[in-house]
Parts: C-alpha cells; sequence; structure tokens
C-alpha cells in the first residue's frame, strides 16, 4: 500500500471488513508498528471476535489489523522533513478524520506519532466524536510523547483530550501528576513475556551498524557510519559488519551508499530486520531511538551516532531540555553510550569508538553491568501489561 504521489491523489481508506469496528489504532513509524502489533496480537489471543483496523505498518496487518493506510512508509522526523510533506499528512489527517466520523469505531488506540496523533485527539474533541468532546468514542494514547525532554505543556492537552495514557518509562507517571490524565505505567514492551530481544552480545560476533529506519536520517548518517567501519576494518581485515533494516526503502538507501561511496566491497551484510532470526555482534554504531536501548539491553559496547537536517537540529537544540538523546543513557543518567551528533559524526571518531568497544574490557563490563541496571528500571512496578490497560478501558 505505497503512498500516493501528492496530496491530490492520496487515498481513500476502504470500509470497515466488518458491520463495526471495536478498535482503530494509529501508529505512524517502524517502532510504533512493532509495538502496536504485539498489542493488537495480545488482543486477539484475549478476545478474538474483536474488530481491528488500523494506520501502521506490515506487522499491525500481520497481526490480524485491518490496515487501512501503511503510514509505515511516510516515516520522517525534523520540522524540515515534515513540511516537505505537509500536503499529504493534511490529506491523510482530513481522510481519517472523515473515516472516523462515517464508520464511528468504538474506541481509538494512539500510538506514539505524537505531531501527528496529539492533533488527532484534540479534533475528535472538538468535533464531539470522542468522549471528552460529548461523543461515545474512547480515546487512549500508548507510549507517551517525550514531554520530559520538550514540549512539556503538551500534558494539559492530553488531559483535555485523552480518557487513559499508559506510559511505557516508569518515571513518565509523574510528569503528568499535575494533571487529571488516568496515567499508568504499563512496562516497557522489549520486557514483555515472550519478546524476543533480537539483539544479544557476542565478542566473537560482527560489529553491528543501526542507522535508523526513516530515510532521511539514514542517508545522513550511514555514510559515516560506513566509513568509520572501513577505516576500522583496514586494521582488522577478518572483521565483517551486518547492517540491520526495517524496510525496502530502506535497503535501497544503503545499497546506493555503498554502491557509490566505497570502490572496494566492504564486508558488510544487509539484514532485514524483519527476519525471525536473532543477531550476536560484539560492537554497534547506533542512530538514537528504539535501536539504541535495544542495544543496552542487550549490553553490546559501542556509540550512538546522529545527523539531522542542520534546520531541524538548530532548532532542536533550542527546544529539547535533555542532556543525551540515547534512551539508554537517558535511563541511567549517564553516557554508557557516547554520543556523535551532527559534525561530531566523524568517520575517524567512530571508528576508534569501535575498537573501544571490542578491545577495552572495562567499557565491556561497564556496559554489560548498564543492561541488568537498565532491566531493573524498565521491569518498574506496573500494574498492568499494555493490553489488560487498554482491555479494561475499551467499551
Amino acid at each position: 500500500m505505497p503512498p500516493p504521489a501528492s496530496a491530490r491523489s492520496g487515498p481513500v481508506f476502504p470500509p470497515p471488513q466488518n458491520a463495526g469496528t471495536d478498535l482503530l489504532i494509529v501508529a505512524g513509524e517502524h517502532s510504533g508498528d512493532e509495538h502496536a502489533a504485539r498489542l493488537v496480537s495480545a488482543l486477539r489471543r484475549a478476545h478474538p471476535d474483536l474488530s481491528i483496523a488500523a494506520l501502521g505498518g506490515g506487522k499491525l496487518e500481520k497481526a490480524g489489523a485491518q490496515l487501512l493506510y501503511d503510514m509505515t512508509s511516510l516515516s520522517v522526523v525534523g520540522f524540515v522533513e515534515v513540511l516537505k510533506n505537509y500536503g499529504l499528512f493534511r490529506h491523510l489527517f482530513r481522510e481519517l478524520l472523515q473515516w472516523i466520523e462515517r464508520y464511528s469505531p468504538a474506541n481509538i488506540c494512539l500510538v506514539d506519532y505524537p505531531g501527528f496523533n496529539l492533533r488527532l485527539a484534540r479534533q475528535l474533541k472538538n468535533r464531539g466524536l470522542s468522549r471528552k468532546g460529548g461523543g461515545s468514542i474512547g480515546v487512549f494514547y500508548y507510549i507517551s510523547p517525550q514531554i520530559w525532554a520538550w514540549k512539556a505543556k503538551r500534558r494539559f492537552d492530553m488531559a483535555e483530550t485523552l480518557d487513559s495514557l499508559g506510559v511505557i518509562f516508569p518515571f513518565e507517571v509523574d510528569c503528568f501528576k499535575d494533571t487529571d490524565l488516568p496515567v499508568e505505567f504499563v512496562g516497557h514492551p522489549f520486557l514483555e513475556e515472550g519478546h524476543a530481544p533480537g539483539l544479544t552480545y557476542a565478542p566473537d560476533g560482527p560489529v553491528l551498524l543501526l542507522p535508523g529506519s526513516r530515510v532521511q536520517t539514514v542517508a545522513r548518517i550511514f555514510p559515516a557510519m560506513a566509513e568509520a567501519f572501513a577505516q576500522y576494518q583496514k586494521k582488522n581485515p577478518a572483521d565483517r559488519a551486518i547492517v540491520l533494516y526495517p524496510s525496502d526503502e530502506i535497503r535501497a538507501v544503503l545499497e546506493k551508499v555503498l554502491a557509490t561511496r566505497f570502490r572496494h566491497k566492504l564486508p558488510i551484510e544487509l539484514v532485514s530486520n524483519g527476519g525471525d532470526g536473532g543477531i550476536s555482534a560484539k560492537a554497534v554504531l547506533t542512530s538514537s531511538g528504539t535501536m539504541s536501548l535495544t542495544c543496552g539491553l542487550a549490553g553490546i559496547p559501542g556509540a550512538i551516532a546522529y545527523k539531522a537536517h542542520p534546520l531541524t537540529y538548530f532548532w532542536a537544540r533550542r527546544m529539547i531540555k535533555v542532556p543525551y538523546i540515547g534512551i539508554a543513557n537517558l535511563l541511567l543518567e549517564k553516557s554508557i553510550y557516547p554520543e556523535f551528533i551532527q559534525g561530531g559524526a566523524k568517520p575517524d571518531l567512530l571508528a576508534e569508538e569501535i575498537d573501544n568497544a571490542v578491545s577495552d574490557h572495562v567499557k565491556i563490563k561497564n556496559t554489560g553491568e548498564a543492561a541488568d541496571r537498565l532491566r531493573q528500571i524498565l521491569r518498574g512496578q506496573k500494574k498492568d501489561s499494555p493490553v489488560a490497560w487498554l482491555a479494561s478501558r475499551m467499551i
């Protein structure tokens, strides 16, 4: 279900497959698609007769939701990137509201993706469709916007428009204590029973390169990552690297970089992270985001490298109020993964970090201990699982 060429030729969402829709899921990125898919799978096991529709991606569809539109094909981040796609997002937003007004799902669960989803919650209230607006639709939010990093005042708007919020970090509950929004810590998805970690540490494994899940981000940071590995590999010719990618669009970007920037063939293997097998690695260079936390929980030593559009970076430096961009670093309150951002993400510095991750026994030990601490933090004192939280609030 590819995105349209322009907003004018945008999609018209199909009608529900069943007479009524019990739940509509809206998830906009690959990580949100993955988390929402686990939620849907668990819901359908507990309540097999539920009718579920979704804006999301292939994993949600595989979990049993009717996929109205593949939002993961539009995964962008940053002020400039959003502006470039503004017409399309506006069309999708308008089309989704029309679909909701026409088919009136009983409940809506918004998963992360705050730029789109918070506006949707506001419109549902303003149009009298949601319970908060006097209507019948329950509106719930799973995986909170990072109000602890920026735009903290959004919590008041969320309290006005949402019926309940399920958060995945224990400290997030206190971020909303000055509102009347019901907020519950439901545990982090990576620590749910049955979740396959996907990554493990192995001192004899390959080097892992994780440039991200967004086309623009990958195009900016992967050249530096690949060059860093090339420099490291000259001194360690027996070593190889693996790059995980979430979609064919990302694979095409990776292949283009390797084909145009490197005359000699690097021992780099491109592997879909949608496969069934786990990956073991001895070192990692990762973009910020979900995968950086995965690496932290796996205890794989390495570093974070990230590049945004220059205007996006200029804006973000003035808006974001946290000392780190890596979730593992934020939770631990220390730089277990050194961060190389924007112009600081130089190949020679990143190559040195790969070498440190492989040969520095203190760094290896510290990363393993940090993994244990991260698991303790994320287990917290949760009351319910995400599926129990959502199911108990749906009508």
